[in-house]
C-alpha cells in the first residue's frame, strides 16, 4: 500500500470525528485594526469605536469575517512545529486547495477568544495525493453561536 493510500485509510476511519480543538486567542482591537490596513477594509464598523458604540447594532467595533478566516492557520496550529510530520506521514508536501462552504454565524468583538475544533468531514484519492475535507469551527468563548463555520479543502502528496 502507498504512502498516499495509508494516509487515506487512516483519514477515512476519522470520518465524522473531531480530531483537534486549538489554543484560545484573544482578538484585540489592535489586530482588526492592523488587518483593516492591511487588506484597505476601513469601514467604520471595524476601526471607529466611538460611533460603532453609538450606530452599530453590536454596540462595538467587530472584526472582519475575512480576519477570522485568514486566522485559520493560527488557530488550527497548523503550521506548528511538528504538525506536518504528525497529521499527514509519509507525505512532503500539503496545498490549500481552497474553502467550500464559509458562514460567519456571529460576530467576534475586540475582547473575544476564538478557538478552532476541526472534523474530518471527508478524505479521498486525488491524483497521486489524498485530498482531505476539514470542517472548522471558530468558537467564541462564551458565545452559542460559531464565529465562523468553513469547510477547507487540502490535499497532500508523498
Amino acid at each position: 500500500m502507498s504512502a498516499a493510500e495509508q494516509l487515506l485509510a487512516f483519514y477515512q476511519q476519522q470520518k465524522g470525528q473531531e480530531i483537534a480543538v486549538g489554543e484560545w486567542l484573544l482578538i484585540d482591537q489592535a489586530r482588526i485594526d492592523a488587518f483593516a490596513q492591511a487588506t484597505g477594509d476601513l469601514q467604520w464598523i471595524h476601526i471607529d469605536p466611538q460611533r460603532a458604540a453609538q450606530e452599530s447594532p453590536y454596540k462595538s467595533t467587530i472584526a472582519h469575517g475575512f480576519l477570522t478566516l485568514s486566522l485559520l492557520p493560527l488557530l488550527t496550529q497548523a503550521n506548528a512545529a511538528g504538525q506536518f510530520e504528525k497529521n499527514y506521514p509519509g507525505m512532503r508536501l500539503r496545498v490549500n486547495y481552497g474553502l467550500n462552504k464559509v458562514r460567519f454565524p456571529a460576530p467576534v468583538k475586540p475582547g473575544d477568544r476564538l478557538r478552532a475544533h476541526t472534523t474530518i468531514q471527508d478524505a479521498t484519492m486525488a491524483g497521486n495525493g489524498v485530498e482531505i475535507i476539514y470542517l472548522l469551527t471558530i468558537e467564541i468563548d462564551g458565545n452559542d453561536k460559531p464565529a465562523c463555520v468553513a469547510e477547507q479543502v487540502i490535499r497532500v502528496y508523498p
